[in-house]
């Protein structure tokens, strides 16, 4: 039997192998469950998918999934709508490894998306920017920019929680923990030079950046709120767009309380698979010992996609896909 919540957030701290607290360093993860369904070969060293490549269906949501979720702002910037076929990329850290093959199943499903993911664990923007490519996490092929050239993508989805490891090169020690006004300040400077560098790889061609607003963090909410500000003012300025996917695993009535479990939507009481508690109405949107990620299997050594069904991973996936979609003809 798991441990009480509570305790398992204590826990989390030393157990998160992706992705944690800024003020953290990296640790070990917990082994893959045994019964767990194969996941997908691939790992953080190169893109999860080709434009036209297929989908495991093990860990993606039936086709036409709806549920009720905070999506995108933006659509009121002027910008003419994308074309009805989108080419759509997806980077960010360990949240975005774990929902990659859910996102692309939505977007080929309903958007009918070119679809290519590169996601990098421990990741935060400083490392998708070109010219940190000896102190970075990610290689100079998979910078935002380098792929934004090969793939001449419509819309770049950029989801970061707010990783500032020490470890992590490009931040220069940087963290939330030791120095809050200057991370702050980092990630805010980061944020608009990501933003140039995607345009200006794009050239004439306009590309529209959509950010995705994280949900809570129990152990530094102020944090996220203040993460989030970052990307909704880089938006506002750029006239890009907003996939508020943290308040899908938000408590209706309070953006930034984190909780364990949520009632459950319509779809997910339709499909029993995401509703993980039916008798009492609602379901998990974590595991126990990780207050993060939203696979309801433990985070591995490895980074992989999520093997699972999970209901957090589907509820963040449908919000973006509703913020691309709400841009196309």
């Amino acid at each position: 039997m798991r441990k009480p919540w509570m305790v398992g957030v204590l826990a989390g701290l030393l157990l998160l192998g992706a992705c944690g607290d800024p003020s953290s360093g990296p640790e070990s993860a917990a082994p893959p469950v045994p019964s767990a369904p194969k996941a997908s070969s691939t790992t953080h060293q190169r893109p999860a998918a080709t434009p036209e490549a297929g989908t495991d269906t093990e860990s993606e949501p039936e086709t036409g999934a709806s549920s009720g979720a905070g999506t995108g702002a933006g659509a009121d910037s002027g910008a003419p709508p994308q074309r009805a076929r989108p080419t759509v990329l997806y980077l960010g850290d360990s949240l975005a490894m774990e929902n990659q093959k859910v996102l692309g199943g939505l977007m080929r499903d309903e958007l009918k998306a070119r679809y290519t993911s590169a996601p990098y664990s421990g990741t935060t923007l400083c490392d998708y920017l070109e010219g940190t490519g000896e102190d970075s996490l990610v290689p100079p092929k998979d910078k935002a920019a380098a792929l934004v050239r090969t793939l001449r993508p419509d819309f770049v989805v950029l989801q970061f929680w707010g990783n500032a490891w020490g470890y992590t090169p490009c931040m220069d020690g940087i963290t939330h923990g030791k120095a809050q006004d200057k991370y702050f300040a980092r990630y805010t400077a980061d944020a608009r030079r990501l933003t140039d560098q995607i345009a200006g790889a794009a050239g004439g061609e306009r590309t529209r950046v959509v950010w995705v607003l994280q949900g809570p963090d129990p152990m530094t909410p102020d944090r996220v709120r203040r993460v989030n500000a970052i990307y909704e003012r880089q938006a506002a300025a750029s006239g890009d767009l907003l996939a508020d996917a943290g308040k899908a695993v938000s408590p209706a009535s309070a953006r930034y309380t984190w909780s364990q479990y949520l009632p459950c939507t319509a779809y997910e009481r339709e499909h029993a698979a995401y509703c993980t508690q039916p008798g009492n109405g609602r379901t998990a949107l974590h595991i126990d010992d990780d207050y993060l990620h939203f696979c309801l299997v433990p985070t591995t050594k490895t980074p992989r996609p999520c093997p699972v069904r999970s209901p957090g991973i589907l509820r963040i996936t449908q919000a973006i896909t509703r913020a691309v979609a709400s841009q196309l003809d």
